[in-house]
């Protein structure tokens, strides 16, 4: 069915990784999730184990995004638990090698689905936009707030944009407020994403007005940075619109995962080289 985040070949995957469970750990996965179990439902397929996953799977709408993260922390689980098998010596056939491949497999598939394995999560793969420089910066900082920050985003992009936009801007925030506290110049009150990133612009010395007009290309330089301070502002908008930490009006659509990338992707480059800036001028 065209939508469907997660495609059949994934779920069948996953659904015969399962074979080898209980029933009783079948179903407590699956409702631990908050996932239904359609009882009346009769699939075209052999065995109690393989009916009872089908009978969870065919309560689940494949293109809802809400949806598809319940069936995802079942899906984390099962990775969780083929991965410890693979230290297991072999038994009933199975080698380490071979377990291995399957798990290799079902991180392939999920892959394929748009989907990755990261520190024993499932997130966005397909199409992310690159952190790896500000996870560079997170990690020389020692910066632990900022480290979940960016995992946060990477996790939810796909399965929750929403919460992704607002943690972008929640990004950018911490960014501002740990450069211009290096600086000397910690930040007071709660000032406004627009605010931080304005005064973090102008200590940075990377404001328009803080180019000479004899600096070639001064003109593009000027535009450039101009347009650097305005994604401040694009991020506070659209996480007050679209992104967690507000309420909203009921009919309000949500937005889809390339929104998320575009948020993303935009508080992500405006960090690094913010960050970039204050260590190469320094304090």
């Amino acid at each position: 069915m065209n939508g469907e985040l997660i495609s059949s070949k994934t779920r069948q995957l996953f659904r015969e990784n399962m074979v080898g469970w209980v029933l009783r750990e079948i179903s407590d996965e699956f409702d631990a999730a908050g996932i239904d179990c359609d009882v009346t439902y009769q699939p075209s397929v052999g065995g109690q184990r393989r009916t009872l996953i089908e009978r969870y799977y065919h309560t689940v709408d494949w293109a809802d995004r809400s949806q598809i993260k319940r069936v995802l922390q079942v899906f984390e689980n099962v990775l969780h638990r083929a991965d410890k098998l693979v230290e297991v010596p072999a038994s009933a056939g199975f080698s380490p090698e071979m377990r291995k491949e399957e798990v290799n497999k079902l991180i392939y598939f999920l892959r394929r689905d748009g989907f990755q394995w990261i520190d024993g999560r499932i997130g966005a793969g397909a199409g992310l936009p690159s952190l790896d420089d500000i996870k560079e910066t997170a990690g020389t900082l020692d910066a632990q707030h900022m480290a979940d920050q960016i995992r946060r985003m990477e996790l939810a992009i796909v399965s929750d944009p929403s919460l992704a936009i607002g943690t972008a801007k929640e990004l950018v925030e911490t960014c501002c407020k740990t450069i211009l506290a290096e600086r000397g110049r910690p930040v007071t009150g709660t000032p406004d994403l627009p605010t931080l990133t304005r005064e973090t612009l102008r200590e940075l010395k990377l404001v328009p007005d803080g180019v000479p007009d004899s600096t070639r290309g001064s003109d593009v330089i000027k535009r450039l940075l101009s347009s650097l301070g305005t994604i401040g502002n694009g991020l506070a908008e659209l996480r007050g619109l679209y992104g967690t930490g507000h309420g909203k009006h009921g009919k309000v659509s949500s937005l889809t995962p390339r929104h998320a990338k575009l948020a993303v992707g935009a508080a992500a480059t405006l960090a690094t080289f913010l960050f970039e800036t204050h260590k190469e001028t320094g304090s």
